[in-house]
């Protein structure tokens, strides 16, 4: 089945000049070599305005909807105005338009700083929806782009690009793989192949970690003392991941740090690292009230 990928792109007079030209050719070229280049199709829309966002739906009937451009947080994304100047819409709005769309539109990419607020909004709507959660810099919304759609273009699926997308990034030697983000539909039921089915057991299937937990761990690993500055090399040791590699390793406080790590970790869905954090939380809290909660973490990472 052939998908087209509608690009909305959105550059107003008065806001700060975006590469947007490169970023889209180098998702054309991606493509263009693409191994399933076949079943793919993109249409590009500059300038757009709001009314050119429901047009451009309808007249193109897109699986997957990509805005380039500027984002302001809970103002909402900037789009142009009848004479080139910037205008704003909110999440809401958007959210109200893609559920018009939900039946044909699979996957919503972001590609604006701080425009997570929009992509929770939307993903109340649409299966798969990215956002940026905080600013993100011109080379490294290229650099996910490409990853991201170099993946598609590969067959592979929205989750698997969007780490992909991450880890282009990361290998591009910016500090910024942590700030695209996948917001997934609640309840979303995710399409399976006959080889993909897992073996049928009596075994109850493995619960997935929640923002709550993400948050428990944080606030653990900041307790814990693991976190300071003199101790980030070594647990990235013990845990088994290259310290030299993140970015973050050298953030000012043992808060951001930790936040970042675990972000890091939950995105790239490294349960093995995850499991070895939880067995040395449980060291510092193994007769504290976290206990219980450290074991049930590790039982849903399958870590026991």
């Amino acid at each position: 089945m052939v998908q087209t990928i509608l690009i909305l792109a959105a550059n107003p007079q008065g806001t700060k000049p975006l590469r947007l030209d490169e970023e889209v050719r180098e998702i054309d070229a991606g493509l263009q070599r693409a191994k399933q280049r076949e079943q793919f199709v993109l249409e590009q829309k500059w300038a757009v305005r709001p009314r050119d966002i429901q047009r451009a739906m309808l007249d193109n009937n897109p699986s997957i909807v990509h805005f380039s451009g500027h984002g302001t947080g809970d103002e909402g994304l900037v789009f142009e105005d009848e004479i080139g100047s910037a205008k704003l819409v909110d999440g809401e709005a958007l959210a109200g338009l893609f559920e018009l769309f939900a039946e044909q539109v699979e996957c919503v990419v972001l590609n604006g700083c701080y425009s997570e607020v929009q992509a929770l909004a939307i993903a109340q709507q649409i299966n798969y929806v990215i956002g940026m959660k905080k600013a993100i810099g011109d080379k490294a919304a290229i650099e996910f782009a490409v990853g991201f759609y170099d993946a598609l273009g590969a067959g592979r699926s929205v989750e698997f690009a969007h780490k992909l997308g991450c880890a282009a990034i990361r290998l591009a030697g910016i500090p910024e793989q942590l700030t695209p983000v996948l917001k997934k539909k609640p309840n979303i039921q995710k399409a399976v192949s006959i080889e993909e089915q897992p073996p049928i057991t009596n075994e109850p299937a493995p619960e997935e970690l929640n923002d709550s937990d993400k948050e428990l761990l944080t606030e653990l690993l900041i307790r814990s003392r693991r976190a300071e500055y003199s101790a980030r090399k070594a647990l990235c040791i013990r845990i088994g991941i290259e310290s030299n590699q993140l970015g973050f390793l050298r953030q000012s406080t043992d808060a951001d740090f930790a936040l970042e790590l675990i972000d890091y970790l939950y995105t790239t869905d490294d349960k093995q690292a995850l499991g070895k954090i939880c067995s040395e939380l449980e060291v510092v809290f193994q007769r504290g009230k976290y206990s219980a909660d450290l074991k049930n973490l590790k039982s849903k990472l399958n870590c026991n």
